[in-house]
């Protein structure tokens, strides 16, 4: 490992970066790194600009990998580098503002009931029935789950932040089920190896399986399981406020965004999802 390397992994540790945003940061700066065939050390302003302008003409980027490769040498050169201000001028192209193709309560019932796997059936109504990122699904574990408070706790989540979400009777009957079933010990999904935890390429695959079993042909991930709890609970008339806080987001805004694509909200409590939501578990 180069010294401005170790130097940036050290910056981004006493940050609390996560492992993804880590790998992320440095990736982009090796990246530049490796066009230059020099050190960014050495790079001037200009060099920085046209790399961007390569990322955007040659390689064809989206606004949102651009904008990650820009987090990451913008990191660099403010907190590592100590540049005074990264005033650099970065066009990238303007994000294209799209509502995804969003779930039905129908669509999801379909792609539960899509998993023979007993496993993989009750990972994906977790996902769906607390609005789960994926990485903070398949971090779950058995201690986590307080069937006293009927809560889930989210450890150190997105932002290094944990936070708790509503287990429904539903859902706790559904985990307890899972656990006469496979009697996990520490992570609630584990993988081929018990004592590991499912890998977050194992979890997309298995919703896109499902997806396709169901015959589902809207476009997206398995986090269009969270996008699917956090419209219908608007839909149910849960609170944006409430909303946020069990999504896990920091900013009012990047809940709004649900907002916009639920225009019939009209605030009430918000509904337990898996209660009408006709899937067999059996």
């Amino acid at each position: 490992m180069t010294p401005l390397r170790q130097k940036m992994t050290d910056a981004m540790l006493v940050r609390g970066f996560s492992e993804r945003t880590q790998q992320s940061y440095l990736d982009s700066v090796n990246q530049l790194a490796k066009y230059y065939h020099r050190s960014p050390e050495v790079l001037e302003t200009q060099q920085i600009q046209e790399y961007f302008l390569y990322l955007v003409k040659e390689r064809h980027l989206s606004p949102a990998s651009c904008r990650l490769y820009l987090n990451g040498i913008r990191f660099l050169y403010l907190q590592v580098l100590g540049w005074s201000a990264f005033d650099i001028v970065i066009h990238t192209p303007k994000r294209a503002q799209r509502i995804p193709e969003l779930l039905s309560r129908e669509e999801v019932a379909h792609i539960l009931l899509a998993c023979s796997n007993f496993k993989h059936r009750v990972m994906l109504t977790t996902c769906y029935a607390c609005g789960l990122r994926v990485s903070e699904l398949v971090a779950l574990q058995v201690k986590h789950i307080d069937s006293a408070r009927h809560v889930i706790r989210i450890e150190q989540a997105k932002g290094a932040k944990d936070r708790q979400v509503i287990l429904s009777d539903p859902l706790l009957m559904l985990l307890r089920q899972h656990w006469h079933h496979y009697h996990p010990v520490q992570w609630l999904f584990y993988g081929s190896d018990p004592h590991r935890a499912l890998c977050i390429t194992t979890a997309q695959k298995v919703f896109k399986r499902a997806k396709q079993g169901a015959d589902i042909h809207k476009v997206g991930g398995i986090h269009s399981l969270r996008h699917a709890y956090a419209t219908h609970q608007l839909e149910a008339g849960m609170p944006i406020h409430q909303l946020q806080q069990l999504l896990g987001h920091n900013n009012l805004q990047s809940t709004m965004h649900y907002l916009h694509w639920v225009p019939t909200h009209q605030q009430g409590v918000g509904v337990d999802l898996l209660a009408h939501l006709e899937v067999r578990h059996d």
